[in-house]
Formats: C-alpha cells, structure tokens, sequence
C-alpha cells in the first residue's frame, strides 16, 4: 500500500462534490482532517487515483496526487488522527 496527499482547490463553491469525497473514500485507508487534503492508502498508482477523479471534478477545479511517506509531523489533531498518521506514513 502506498500512502499518497490528494489536494485540490474546487473552482465552483457550493457545487456537489460529494461523488469526489465518496471515490477518495472508496480507495482504502484515509484520513481527511484538512478542508482540502486527504491522505488516502491504496494499491493503486498516483495516475490512477488521479485519472478515476477526473469524472467528479470539471476544467475550473486543480488536483494533485502525490506519494508521501514517513517521517511527518503534525500539531493539533486528535489521538486517533495523530495514529493514523504514525501508522500509515
């Protein structure tokens, strides 16, 4: 399993993006304690997660997918966000 940071800046607020949230979900392991930041755990490769995105997100929206791996840091999140991270960087 390969732990990668999926950003995005949405370029229409308030249109529904729920269909992104529920893929990003569908991967495998993640951790979404940011607005716009996930970390999410999957067997597939970056162009993948990338590529299965493109049908929730439209010309105006940015993404990017990139592997991330230990050692992070990190302040201010509960125990149990602070352990996903320790396990799965």
């Amino acid at each position: 399993m390969t732990t990668y940071m999926v950003g995005y800046d949405l370029g229409k607020p308030g249109r529904d993006y729920e269909g992104l949230s529920d893929y990003l979900k569908g991967l495998g392991g993640y951790w979404h304690n940011l607005d716009s930041t996930w970390l999410i755990t999957t067997t597939r490769s970056a162009v993948e997660v990338r590529d299965g995105a493109r049908p929730y997100l439209d010309s105006s929206d940015k993404l990017l997918v990139a592997q991330v791996s230990a050692p992070g840091a990190w302040q201010g999140f509960a125990d149990s966000s602070a352990k996903w991270l320790k396990d799965s960087l």
